[in-house]
């Protein structure tokens, strides 16, 4: 009889815990609601600079990219073992691709803040 007595006991204060965190959230949850209504909204000059230092490593990396994949073409592997030049093969091409990966990345992300930019004049909510 003690042994049920004492676990329900704890039951009930697991419950009154439980509700005292789940009203502490709640809490928590009306101070968040409020701070993201408080945040501003990005204007055109955000995107404007976001656009244009996205299309200037765009550049960069362009440039980079080219270099790179020169680099390459003109330096073979020089060991006789196929091995070793298939696995060179294999990281020249890993390297050039995600160079170029990146670099399109960086004009794509580019493109699309300017045409928000663009777009931020012509659509007003």
């Amino acid at each position: 009889m003690g042994l049920i007595l004492g676990s329900v006991n704890f039951k009930i204060k697991e419950l009154k815990l439980f509700k005292m965190d789940q009203q502490t959230n709640d809490k928590l949850n009306k101070k968040e609601k409020t701070e993201i209504f408080n945040e501003q909204e990005k204007g055109p000059l955000s995107f404007l600079t976001g656009s244009f230092t996205s299309l200037t490593l765009f550049f960069f990396f362009y440039k980079l990219s080219i270099s790179i994949s020169i680099y390459f073409s003109t330096h073979k592997p020089t060991n006789n073992s196929e091995i070793v030049q298939n696995i060179s093969s294999s990281l020249n091409t890993l390297i050039i691709g995600l160079s170029f990966l990146a670099t399109f990345s960086f004009g794509f992300i580019g493109i699309g803040l300017f045409i928000v930019f663009v777009r931020s004049f012509l659509f007003k909510k």
